[in-house]
């Protein structure tokens, strides 16, 4: 039997396309040189992203095609990836970082700060390099949150981030006494996030989630000015003050013309489940849930779930339908994401087999996409 060539590996993988960029994986560039050694095929193809939700779907399409190929006896498919970054003109501060993101609110107890470092962690168990910027000068939370405590080591006049669960972080919580208030203008906001940026050793990383105040200020149009963003996320609960007031921050990241890469709905509903000793299965049961009853049907052995809309539903999709950027996940109230978040190990990292961490890993891994499919819009693409 023959050995297999390069041209028929490459023509095979042609048949793989990629669902998000509309091509195939070859004329995208993302097959690099196969090695070919006898009947031993070993190929790399090479993602925008380790976060990459299709990236199994991919592989195995690639695998099902070359094992096909006369003269394969043994495969070996490796999938890597390589975070470009976007493009623009060189800049002076924090240049190792290809992304960065701005996590944002219109008001403040919608669970950004929890949202912010599940996130991070997500992005991080995908193979990625990550780091968190915490720009909330007035409520730093991210230092609780990753189980940080002490000031940040130097080396000469720069600050070395404090790290955790694999993810970077920087934050004015760890430069003050946790019950001193900092009380600050404007200029001297704009002037930290500036030295945040340029005498903090970031080093390498594919994602720099900047953790913003709440609402519309000064932190927001600094950050804006400082460095490109390749665009922002929204946080907002279901219920419609919150929404209401995300509707301030889209404007005002369209005035900075930063895009919104999707929104999240946090706290969309709180899983209520029980059992009802010797109820037979089907037995409809009322719930007062206080803004209203819902009925149940008991399942085998009395068991019965629901979920409870605390806060209402469907602000996110309202805010998704009126302004055109997609829902990038709706994440459940839990009680493991509030201990997760004060005992410093978000529950990403604590209970990753959880569905609420699944949930964070899903918004992750459309984050991800969001910006991969951007990123490879303004590359030139092999013909």
């Amino acid at each position: 039997m023959s050995q297999v060539t390069k041209e028929q590996v490459l023509d095979a993988l042609r048949n793989v396309m990629d669902p998000d960029l509309n091509q195939d994986i070859v004329t995208l560039g993302f097959v690099r040189e196969p090695k070919i050694d006898g009947g031993k095929l070993d190929v790399t193809i090479n993602l925008t992203t380790p976060a990459c939700p299709v990236k199994d779907q991919l592989k195995a399409q690639a695998e099902e095609l070359l094992r096909a190929l006369p003269g394969v006896e043994e495969l070996t498919v490796e999938m890597t990836a390589e975070v470009k970054g976007s493009t623009g003109p060189p800049r002076e501060l924090a240049t190792g970082v290809k992304h960065f993101i701005a996590v944002s609110s219109g008001k403040g107890g919608v669970g950004k700060s929890t949202v912010t470092v599940n996130l991070a962690a997500a992005l991080h168990k995908t193979g990625a390099k990550v780091g968190i910027l915490d720009c909330d000068i007035y409520g730093p939370d991210i230092p609780m949150m990753m189980g940080l405590t002490g000031s940040p080591e130097s080396v000469g006049r720069r600050l070395i981030p404090k790290e955790r669960h694999g993810v970077k972080t920087m934050s004015i919580g760890y430069l003050v006494d946790d019950d001193k208030p900092v009380i600050w203008r404007g200029p001297m906001i704009h002037k930290l996030i500036e030295q945040f940026l340029g005498d903090v050793e970031w080093g390498e990383l594919d994602y720099l989630l900047v953790d913003m105040p709440p609402g519309t200020g000064d932190a927001q149009l600094s950050l804006a000015q400082i460095v490109p963003l390749s665009g922002g996320v929204l946080v907002t609960t279901p219920q419609a003050v919150s929404a209401y007031d995300v509707g301030k921050a889209v404007q005002m990241f369209k005035q900075v013309n930063v895009d919104i890469l999707g929104i999240i709905e946090n706290m969309t509903g709180y899983a209520v489940r029980g059992t009802v000793d010797g109820c037979p299965e089907g037995t409809p049961i009322t719930l007062d849930t206080g803004t209203g009853e819902v009925v149940v049907t008991t399942g085998p052995g009395g068991h019965f779930e629901t979920i409870v809309h605390l806060f209402g539903a469907g602000g996110a999709e309202r805010l998704a339908s009126r302004y055109g950027f997609p829902v990038l996940g709706e994440l459940p109230l839990h009680p493991g994401v509030r201990v997760g978040g004060d005992g410093g190990d978000p529950i990403v990292v604590a209970d990753p087999d959880h569905p609420v961490s699944k949930s964070f890993m899903e918004v992750a891994g459309k984050l991800a996409q969001k910006l991969a499919i951007r990123e490879f819009s303004s590359l030139p693409v092999l013909q």
